[in-house]
């Protein structure tokens, strides 16, 4: 993301990246059909016996909920209608100056997955099923974490749900370390020290995540001291954001920007754009959808996203002055990770796809975080303000390099503007493009092999000429190039002068 950050390098104080909402899930044994059933017959009890046994333990839960908000003197609260729960805690905690501890505990029917007793062939047995039942939020303030929330249900298999927000941890970090920062919400809008803010980022994944899970659990579940004390949570993470928020100066320096950016997102992003930056490959196999839209929210701004199937990035702006790229993860099996397992029947270390446990948090920050620099670095060629006639001279001057005259681009020219959009399509800014590449988007697929290669020669005059410009540059050690961030940005504004209504031709082919 180094060309974004060089291109707005006078307008930014600052970037961090750090998780922003994680959802963890705890699941018992008896979280599944066999589980239950043989925890059952432990305790001496038939599968007849299924209702009359989860209501006990249902009862508990609820006693137990109710007499920790009388014991420390917090709202306990029904919600009929859905709700923000959230702000509603915010609401308590601010009415009440809630520095530490437990701010409310609301109650509300939503559905659950649990089990229902069925005819089986010798006897009833039990198979999953969807049902209703009461599920308590508990809302904390918490030393660590800050505003979070434990929801259990109160139906077996008790499954546990508990959200913690990254920067809200982050915050706390910084606070203890005395690094200076203002903070809305949970966006950082300036910090004295970013990159010492970024190491105390980084420690996030380290956490013994199962060990503060487990005692976060045992607050709200009452069974886990007795019934369940030989069973133990197993945590997943359910959904993880991860944020990378580059901090302007204020909302002068990034609205105007702003705008041009989301334009470019929307409209300038080929689905094979959208899947690269979540770093899978196109391929004609692929059953999903990629999707991308914008929507106009609420003051202050406007946000895009793009969809893979149940992952996304989106790019959003935070109070005016904080441009946020935040990847969401609810789906890891599409992303891999490098770890022991067994392929065609042999033990090897290699790249499997990732699984949804906690272990593997730190990979998906790796994911998220490489995902955010594509972003940002395809977002480096949308048109930025600079004066025309720089602009103008730059691309139309000509150059004298080795004794040698090369002269200028004409952006206003069919043949030119071809070039430049050839060169700037998303695809090229994982690996850069070859000769071929762009010959294929200049010129119709030759059938001999001597009209293949006079294509090949004409396009890499062209590219020479690019090359003396500054507008590209070669890759190291391969035949590929890449664009210049002064090619980004000249190259883009001219397209976007001349050819203000240009889209991708992927995304012209899919409308």
């Amino acid at each position: 993301m180094e060309c974004f950050l060089k291109q707005y390098s006078h307008l930014i104080t600052g970037v961090i990246s750090c998780f922003d909402r994680v959802i963890f899930k705890g699941h018992l044994s008896i979280s599944w059909v066999d589980g239950m059933e043989r925890f059952m017959a432990n305790q001496g009890l038939k599968i007849m016996d299924f209702k009359r046994f989860v209501e006990n333990g249902s009862r508990r839960i609820q006693q137990h909920a109710e007499a920790m908000a009388k014991r420390l003197e917090r709202p306990y609260v029904y919600l009929e209608r859905r709700s923000r729960k959230e702000d509603k805690a915010r609401e308590i905690a601010e009415r009440d100056g809630i520095q530490e501890g437990l701010i409310c505990v609301l109650r509300v029917v939503e559905s659950c997955q649990s089990y229902r007793v069925v005819p089986g062939v010798k006897r009833p047995r039990l198979i999953p099923a969807v049902r209703k039942c009461l599920f308590f939020y508990f809302y904390f303030m918490d030393r660590d974490f800050g505003l979070m929330h434990i929801r259990i249900q109160a139906w077996f298999p008790l499954t546990v749900q508990i959200a913690v927000n990254g920067h809200e941890w982050l915050a706390r970090k910084l606070d203890r370390h005395k690094i200076a920062y203002r903070k809305q919400d949970n966006a950082f809008l300036e910090i004295s020290d970013p990159k010492r803010a970024q190491k105390f980022a980084d420690r996030f994944v380290g956490i013994n995540w199962p060990r503060v899970l487990t005692a976060l659990a045992k607050k709200v579940n009452p069974l886990l001291n007795d019934l369940l004390a030989k069973d133990e949570y197993y945590w997943v993470a359910d959904q993880a954001e991860y944020a990378t928020d580059v901090m302007f100066r204020d909302k002068n320096a990034l609205q105007p920007a702003y705008e041009q950016l989301l334009r470019h997102a929307t409209l300038c992003f080929s689905a094979e754009d959208v899947m690269k930056f979540l770093g899978r490959k196109p391929h004609a196999g692929f059953q999903g959808e990629v999707l991308t839209d914008s929507k106009r929210k609420r003051e202050p701004g406007a946000r895009v996203k793009h969809r893979v199937g149940e992952n996304w990035i989106k790019m959003y702006d935070k109070f005016g002055s904080v441009l946020r790229i935040e990847t969401v993860i609810n789906q890891p099996k599409q992303f891999q990770i490098r770890r022991r397992g067994k392929r065609q029947g042999r033990e090897i270390v290699g790249w499997f796809p990732m699984a949804k446990g906690v272990a593997n948090l730190y990979r998906y920050a790796e994911v998220s975080l490489a995902a955010n620099r594509r972003y940002l670095e395809a977002l480096a060629a949308a048109p930025t303000p600079v004066p025309e006639r720089h602009a103008w001279s730059r691309l139309s001057g000509t150059v004298r390099r080795n004794g040698r005259t090369y002269r200028g681009f004409n952006p206003a020219a069919t043949e030119d503007m071809r070039l430049f959009k050839a060169v700037l399509r998303g695809e090229h800014l994982l690996r850069g493009f070859r000769n071929r590449e762009v010959a294929r988007e200049l010129f119709a697929e030759p059938r001999d092999a001597v009209r293949r290669r006079r294509i090949s020669a004409r396009v890499s005059r062209l590219l020479k000429r690019l090359r003396m410009h500054g507008f590209i540059a070669k890759i190291p050690r391969s035949r590929r190039w890449r664009v210049t961030t002064d090619g980004q940005v000249l190259l883009a504004n001219a397209i976007h002068r001349y050819d203000p209504t240009h889209v991708p031709t992927p995304i012209a082919q899919a409308a």
